[in-house]
């Protein structure tokens, strides 16, 4: 997600234009005759091959609405489930009936999630009092203002335990797992939107963080370097006041950058960027190829590689998460995925843009919609992706045609309330072990059994760890 109600202040000038424009989308629009009615309430519409299995709603401290609940990691039989007020860890050994092991209370936005060993990393982006879990906000205007990451020791799954937490600058908006060597991991740190008045988040901040941990002595991580991705400023975007939707951000940092450590390659989602890197060298990423959409592209929000790393989907998301952005008046272009080739080899490689990508289903005007996270479904000799789409829902695309991108399954729910003064719906998506995997925002985690012979061999392969951001090498 990009600007939230309770993200730092410099990202209040982003929020507000986009939450002005949300109230201005007052039409209502009818939902495509493919998906039928809109379903009311929790009441779930479908395609056949898909089978809801489970949902476990967010639990204690972490249940109120204003405790998002946003990305999802992986690790044996569990499933670590990030939110704005902390983290929950749900046993999912058997999908029908996951239980939830342990919620811990953390407060600091976004909590994304990345796990690597027996260690847990969180992602803080809001300015807080200090780096505990006992934290309040606190001005990003005051240098003693605290975000960045925290780390968990997760060992005992049922008793989390902190053990330490490193600044960075600008926050950490999102984290990417690079392996390294000798027991050694780095987090790459996304985070962007400085400002003059923010002593820990100057102007231009065209980098990201790089933490070095040793796994065994997570204690001494410590920030060991951080790269400008954009010596060039990146791309300038459109001045204050141009007319959304016609609107690009400007790069100052990036939002996403999704790892594929085995092929050492990078893909960024940097706002009014996208780029492709090479990682060989864990602490000096080196661009090959960037790209600019400014006339259906608003923010470069995520990135996906298919398994042979010869196509990368980029998603916009229109709107900041908190916009009614899938209706005729936006039409498929914006808010939508990208489908790049990588064509040539290597520092000659670049990427052409094939098509674009969007649900063709029309949501009602009290439904927040637009591409957001998701992960392969691992199918030799296709690529397949599952995606959220917040109130949208979930959708499975086979792009193995990347000029003609298709949807094979769906599941969506009805509107969450009867306005938008709070986002909702599904933030992340992911194939796990046979199954799908769901982080919905207000209502808590969904399992959903994918059946269709399309994707049926899928269920062969398994995993004993997933961080969707740092793509596995499913076949080779």
């Amino acid at each position: 997600m990009t600007p939230a109600p309770r993200r730092r202040t410099r990202r209040r000038a982003l929020l507000c234009a986009f939450s002005g424009i949300t109230l201005m989308l007052s039409s209502v629009f009818v939902p495509a005759a493919s998906a039928g009615r809109a379903p009311g309430g929790d009441e779930i519409d479908k395609t056949p091959n898909m089978h809801h299995l489970a949902n476990i709603p967010k639990q204690g401290p972490l249940a109120a609405p204003e405790a998002y609940a946003s990305d999802l990691a992986f690790k044996g039989r569990y499933a670590f489930g990030g939110n704005y007020e902390g983290f929950t860890v749900y046993d999912i050994a058997r999908p029908r009936a996951p239980k939830v092991v342990a919620v811990v209370q953390c407060p600091g936005s976004q909590n994304d999630v990345s796990i690597a060993g027996n260690l847990l990393f969180l992602s803080t982006d809001s300015s807080r009092s200090d780096d505990s879990c006992q934290s309040v906000p606190k001005p990003a205007t005051e240098k003693s203002a605290w975000e960045g990451i925290k780390i968990f020791d997760i060992s005992d799954v049922r008793n989390p335990r902190y053990v330490k937490s490193v600044e960075t600058k600008c926050g950490s908006h999102t984290n990417t797992l690079v392996p390294g060597r000798r027991g050694t991991v780095y987090i790459y740190v996304s985070s962007y939107s400085p400002h003059d008045n923010y002593p820990d988040c100057l102007p231009p901040h065209d980098l990201i963080s790089i933490v070095k941990v040793p796994l065994r002595h997570p204690e001494a991580a410590h920030v060991a370097a951080e790269p400008v991705l954009f010596p060039d400023g990146g791309n300038p975007g459109d001045p204050p006041g141009t007319k959304w939707p016609n609107f690009t951000a400007a790069t100052t940092g990036c939002h996403d950058l999704t790892a594929y450590p085995d092929k050492h390659l990078m893909a960024g989602a940097c706002m009014g960027d996208g780029v492709l890197f090479d990682i060989s060298n864990p602490l000096r990423p080196r661009t090959i190829a960037g790209v600019r959409d400014d006339e259906n592209f608003t923010f470069w929000h995520s990135a996906t590689f298919n398994n042979s790393a010869t196509k990368i989907i980029f998603t916009d998301e229109l709107g900041g998460g908190g916009a009614p952005t899938c209706n005729p008046e936006i039409g498929l272009e914006k808010g939508a995925d990208a489908v790049y080739d990588i064509v040539g080899k290597g520092d000659h490689r670049k990427l052409e843009f094939r098509s674009y990508y969007k649900i063709p289903r029309h949501n009602t005007d009290t439904e927040n919609c637009v591409a957001h996270n998701g992960s392969l479904i691992p199918v030799k000799g296709k690529d397949i992706m599952v995606q959220s789409w917040y109130q949208g829902g979930i959708s499975v695309m086979d792009f193995t045609d990347s000029r003609h991108p298709k949807e094979i399954a769906w599941l969506d729910r009805g509107p969450w309330a009867d306005n938008l003064e709070r986002p909702a719906g599904t933030w992340s998506t992911y194939y796990y072990n046979g199954y799908i995997y769901s982080n919905e925002i207000q209502r808590g985690l969904d399992v959903i059994d994918l059946r269709d012979r399309r994707t049926d061999r899928a269920k062969r392969i398994e995993l004993d760890l997933l961080n969707a951001q740092s793509q596995p090498n499913y076949f080779d």
